[in-house]
C-alpha cells in the first residue's frame, strides 16, 4: 500500500515524514496557492527533501491537450523521472494522457467524480486515477462507494491503473477504503495526524508510565531502572 501526503508546505511535509511511513507527495494548483510560494520553488524543495525515489505528483494548469502535454514535459524535466503528471479527466485531458503515456511519462488522472471518468482514464493509459472522496460527498454522492465501484471496474476488466484516493475529510473514509483493498491513498497533513490521535490510547500510555514510575521511581524507564 502507498501512503502519500497531499500538501505543498515543506515544513508540514517534514513534520509528517518524521513520524509516518510516507511514500511521496501530491500537490495541485490550489494546494500550491495555499502554500504561497512560487510553484517551482516549493516543488524543488519538496523533491530535494523526499529524494528521487519517492513519488511527486504535480498538476498541469492548461486546458488544451497540446498545452497540457508541454506542461507535463516541463514538469518532469524540471523535477525528475519519478514525477507524475496530474491531468484533469476531461476530454482534452484524456487526449493529453494518451500522448504523454505514449512518450513514457508517468500520468495521474485527477478531478475524478464518477466511475466512468475513471474507466476512460485507465483506457487512456493513466497509471493512477484520483477520485475526490469528500468532494463527491459534498455533491450529495458517496465518495467511498464511488471509489469502491472504480476499484471493482478495474479489477473486473483487468485494468492496471491504480486508484490514488484523495480528498479525505476524516479517518473513517480512510479506514473503509483500506479495508476494501484500495492500495494508494493521498491524505492532507491534518487528516494524517488524526489517523492515530485517540484519547483512550493517550490515557493508556499515561497509565503505563504512572504505574512504572510508581514501581521504579520518577523518570525511570526500562533504560535506567535497576536490573
Amino acid at each position: 500500500m502507498k501512503f502519500l501526503i497531499d500538501d505543498a508546505n515543506i515544513e508540514r511535509i517534514k513534520a509528517i515524514y518524521n513520524y509516518y511511513p510516507i511514500d511521496g507527495v501530491t500537490t495541485n494548483p490550489s494546494i500550491l496557492y495555499k502554500c504561497g510560494r512560487p510553484p517551482y520553488e516549493a516543488l524543488h524543495d519538496i523533491r530535494e527533501f523526499i529524494g528521487n525515489k519517492a513519488e511527486l505528483h504535480v498538476q498541469v494548469v492548461s486546458t488544451t491537450a497540446e498545452e497540457m502535454v508541454e506542461e507535463g514535459r516541463k514538469i518532469e524535466r524540471t523535477l525528475g523521472n519519478n514525477t507524475y503528471i496530474k491531468i484533469p479527466t476531461i476530454p482534452e485531458g484524456l487526449k493529453a494522457m494518451s500522448i504523454l503515456r505514449g512518450e513514457g511519462y508517468h500520468v495521474t488522472a485527477t478531478a475524478i467524480y464518477t466511475p466512468t471518468q475513471a474507466y476512460l482514464a485507465a483506457k487512456a493509459g493513466a497509471e493512477y486515477a484520483a477520485p475526490y472522496v469528500n468532494r463527491i460527498d459534498n455533491l450529495g454522492g458517496d465518495g467511498v462507494t464511488t471509489t469502491k465501484k472504480i476499484q471493482d471496474i478495474y479489477s473486473r476488466n483487468n485494468l492496471s491503473t491504480r486508484i490514488l484516493a484523495a480528498g479525505f475529510k476524516n479517518s473513517q473514509q480512510v479506514q473503509e477504503l483500506c479495508e476494501y483493498g484500495v492500495t494508494c491513498l493521498t491524505i492532507a497533513s491534518d487528516v494524517i495526524e488524526n489517523l492515530i490521535k485517540n484519547a483512550n490510547v493517550t490515557a493508556a500510555v499515561t497509565d503505563f508510565v504512572t504505574d512504572f514510575e510508581s514501581l521504579c521511581g520518577k523518570g525511570k524507564t526500562m533504560l535506567n531502572c535497576e536490573e
